[in-house]
């Protein structure tokens, strides 16, 4: 069985598997997490099966951030994230992108997370900016 066809999402796109959807396009699906964090926690996903956010082409990612913001208007979040999740080790659990829009209503609701911010040396910043600008 290839990963395509054993992938939960892709089961979802292809309506073997029901879904709450919110919103369909040729190339974008939104719809309910049915594990959500809050009340209107929400993903959005690329048609297009890969499993990290650069094994997708360009033009399927084109209308994800305004699908994003139409889900945010509609639950009329006044706070919420967007979260988007690479690898187990960034807590990826389903291997196809997706977009998480997580309305956060108080401290116990939606998406807690920890900032474990480090010191950076100037020199050493500076050194990554020229690495990563040039590779840009």
């Amino acid at each position: 069985m290839n990963k395509m066809a054993a992938c939960i999402f892709c089961k979802i796109i292809k309506g073997e598997i029901p879904s709450f959807k919110l919103f369909e396009s040729d190339k974008v699906l939104a719809f309910l997490d049915i594990q959500p964090l809050s009340r209107g926690h929400a993903l959005v996903i690329p048609k297009h099966h890969g499993v990290k956010l650069t094994d997708i082409p360009d033009d399927s990612l084109a209308d994800i951030l305004q699908v994003l913001k139409k889900i945010a208007i509609a639950t009329g979040a006044e706070n919420y994230n967007v979260l988007q999740n690479n690898g187990r080790l960034a807590h990826q659990e389903v291997d196809h992108v997706h977009f998480h829009l997580i309305p956060k209503p108080n401290t116990t609701e939606g998406l807690g997370i920890g900032w474990p911010a480090q010191k950076m040396d100037m020199d050493e910043l500076k050194k990554l900016y020229e690495t990563l600008k040039a590779k840009m």
